[in-house]
């Protein structure tokens, strides 16, 4: 067996020998004692015992990055090919190729690997190791799998400039770029970290990332949760009460009514690194992204690129998932309604479930509750309904929204996508008032107290107050450009601005966010419709809500008053400082206002730009807008557009938020397209939108949802709180029990 034991002295010195070393050191120099011991402890506490093992393609720089690796820690580097398969073999690897084959060759380098041992080392694999999956499985025992993850374009340029003209895998007929890209499924099997490699990015510079990478990898403990409601003392008093990830998902809402967001921010990526994103895949950008976002230690990135293919992989019609089209001018649409209910909240709630399923306690049955203005009830029922049967015996979703405040479509929607572990209920009120009530009831202990020993569930959130559900969004905000780059409309660095349908604030806040983790969003553009409390809100600072009623529009989703997500860019804004987050929506709750000092508006003032947009010219743009490109906006994408067109100075493109499909609005549709008589009945209206042949196609998913039988099956309660709680516990009993 090759077998490699690393030799530190330093490790091989007795708790009695080291005192007495230590003694005589503190005696002459104290200073070089603490610089030794210091260095001793990084390299030890980083490396242990486990050994840090590189992968990547061919021309990854895995044996250079090693070596700086290896001489930062101060440990034995291993080179496979020069100290293993050379070795074991007597010959050069090319050699060893030519002589045995593609096949063969795999396999005599697999039984190498099986047959190699180290510790504590700094390991350089080759590019085709990945490909033998017990050689894999040995090596994986003893180290962590840091993958040097290179654009193609790049290595296809190395390999040229190496003048390397055989790997394994080559023959006639297959390229190099083939041969490539073949290989990056078994990379992304075996890595539990990725490191992005962008072209000009010097070994010493990628040596440095990976020692980031894996001191993060190890101490998960410094990726923790605060709420937006806590103050900083307070924070260090409840250091041994810290949140992480799996926690949030699981909680949804803070015990003190704030909302959780990441103690030190969302993670930067470099220019480089978000430039080697271009030529990815929507797939690929979500992985890349939500790794740096979601610690290992909450969720493994091999859990993660498997619960992101569910999402993404078949329940999507268009392959690009989230595809931008060019609509006139500098104006840019992304189309988010691509998902199996036609709207932008597919792209967190077909995720967000699986990473629930993922982190909470098997221990627990749970109940997740959700309040929706129009698109997220659908798309929640439609997420949870699609986990895996065992999972849908423990976790079940309530869905409530507004009994006479979304769209006919919409609501016949949510009742059709009812399942067995989910449902429906219209309350006779507004989306406010819904939102509000989950709240009270999350935070409500004595409750979900009794609801965990009486029945042994819990209560969860799925509303936009769950971090879970920003994540996805950023995904999509952060593509969108990357696109443009791709497409040749702009260069690398060259800024853009977004508008965005706003109601929750949650979808804009992602584009926030977004741009803080490097991506060149001049300006986002907050688009009202009569419901205007945000605009006025943005202009002025002041957020008011007094003798101000919900008026219901043609664009449901946006109809609403209070901005859960704004309490998260507040926060942000004001440095963290939970107390005065605190004050703020204390007044809201009792006095029905408040105020933003003037340093915090300016400081929100050069983030975004508000506009709102009447019902008329709402009308107005969708016709306009099909007279001239034959496009059909759905109502939401309007509003944006119309704000766009008002506000935008068309120094650089705007990306406006597509976050509907024209269909689940087909009365607002057919009267601004001046088309024919409304019927009243939702399914009559699909048909008579799909009937013009001139118009695009509805949308799939919601004619198989308005065909099936029982739509008209639904509870409906009063806007009584009481009354809300008692479906609750009705639907546990009859669920659970």
């Amino acid at each position: 067996m090759f077998h490699i034991v690393q030799y530190r002295p330093l490790r091989l010195i007795t708790q009695t020998s080291l005192s007495s070393m230590c003694f005589k050191l503190i005696l002459s120099r104290p200073v070089a004692l603490a610089q030794i011991w210091k260095s001793w402890l990084s390299s030890h506490s980083l490396v242990g015992n486990k050994n840090i093992i590189l992968m990547g393609p061919p021309g990854a720089g895995k044996t250079t990055v090693g070596r700086i690796v290896g001489q930062k820690l101060d440990c034995p580097v291993i080179d496979i090919d020069d100290n293993v398969l050379e070795t074991t073999w007597n010959m050069s690897v090319s050699e060893k190729l030519q002589d045995v084959g593609n096949e063969q060759f795999l396999e005599e380098e697999g039984k190498a690997l099986l047959k190699f041992s180290a510790s504590g080392s700094v390991i350089s694999l080759t590019g085709s190791n990945p490909m033998h999956s017990a050689g894999m499985q040995h090596m994986k025992k003893n180290g962590i799998v840091v993958y040097l993850d290179v654009p193609t374009t790049v290595i296809m340029s190395r390999l040229k400039s190496m003048k390397v003209d055989r790997i394994v895998g080559q023959s006639p007929g297959i390229s190099l770029k083939d041969i490539l890209q073949f290989r990056k499924q078994f990379y992304k099997r075996w890595y539990d970290i990725r490191v992005l490699c962008g072209g000009d990015i010097a070994a010493e510079v990628v040596a440095e990332k990976v020692l980031d990478a894996v001191k993060r990898y190890q101490n998960s403990e410094l990726e923790t949760f605060i709420s937006t409601r806590s103050s900083r003392s307070g924070r260090s008093m409840e250091k041994d009460s810290n949140k992480y990830f799996s926690d949030v998902v699981t909680e949804g809402l803070a015990s003190d009514g704030g909302l959780f967001v990441p103690e030190r921010g969302l993670p930067k990526f470099t220019a480089g690194e978000w430039q080697s994103l271009i030529e990815a895949t929507y797939i690929e950008r979500a992985q890349v992204i939500l790794e740096r976002c979601i610690h290992p230690a909450d969720i493994p990135a091999s859990k993660l690129a498997e619960i992101i293919g569910t999402a993404y992989g078949e329940n999507f019609t268009c392959s690009k998932i989230a595809p931008v089209r060019h609509l006139a001018g500098n104006q840019f649409l992304l189309e988010l309604f691509h998902g199996p209910t036609a709207s932008f909240k597919d792209f967190a709630l077909q995720m967000v479930p699986h990473i629930f399923a993922y982190c909470i306690p098997r221990s627990c049955n749970y109940l997740v509750l959700v309040a929706t203005s129009g698109d997220t009830g659908s798309a929640v029922l439609d997420g949870f309904s699609r986990l895996h049967d065992t999972d849908k015996q423990r976790i079940a979703v309530m869905n409530f929204f507004p009994e006479d405040g979304v769209s006919p479509i919409q609501k016949s929607q949510m009742i059709g996508c009812q399942k067995e572990n989910a449902w429906s209920v219209g309350v006779k009120s507004d989306f406010d008032f819904c939102q509000t009530a989950i709240k009270q009831i999350l935070t409500n202990s004595d409750y979900t107290g009794f609801l965990t020993v009486e029945y042994g569930t819990a209560l969860a959130a799925a509303n936009s107050i769950n971090w879970a559900r920003l994540l996805p969004q950023v995904v999509y905000h952060a593509s969108a450009y990357l696109d443009l780059v791709h497409q040749d409309i702009i260069p690398f660095g060259s800024p853009v601005d977004v508008c965005i349908p706003t109601g929750n604030f949650g979808n804009i806040l992602a584009a926030l966010y977004a741009k803080m983790m490097g991506i060149p969003i001049r300006k986002c553009i907050c688009a009202s419709n009569e419901n205007n409390v945000l605009t006025d809100f943005i202009r002025t600072g002041v957020y008011d809500l007094r003798g101000r009623k919900l008026i219901p529009t043609f664009s449901p989703a946006v109809d609403i008053l209070k901005s859960s997500n704004l309490e998260r860019y507040l926060h942000l804004i004001a440095n963290e400082d939970g107390q005065l987050v605190t004050q703020l929506y204390n007044q809201l709750e009792n006095q029905g206002h408040f105020q933003l000092q003037k340093d915090l508006l300016e400081k929100l003032q050069q983030d975004l730009v508000a506009g709102w947009c009447s019902e008329e010219d709402c009308l107005a743009a969708i016709h306009s807008v099909y007279s001239t490109t034959g496009y059909i906006l759905d109502t939401h994408t309007a509003v944006a557009k119309v704000v766009a067109d008002r506000v935008q100075d068309r120094t650089c493109p705007i990306i406006i938020s597509s976050t509907a499909h024209y269909s689940k609005f087909a009365p607002a549709i057919l009267r601004a397209l001046r088309i024919a008589e409304i019927k009243q009945n939702p399914l009559s209206q699909l048909h008579l939108l799909s009937s013009y042949s001139p118009l695009p196609p509805v949308h799939w998913g919601l004619l198989e949802t308005l065909k099936k039988k029982g739509n008209e099956d639904h509870q409906v309660c009063a806007a009584d709180m009481n009354m809300l709680m008692s479906h609750i516990e009705t639907l546990i009993q009859n669920h659970f029990m």
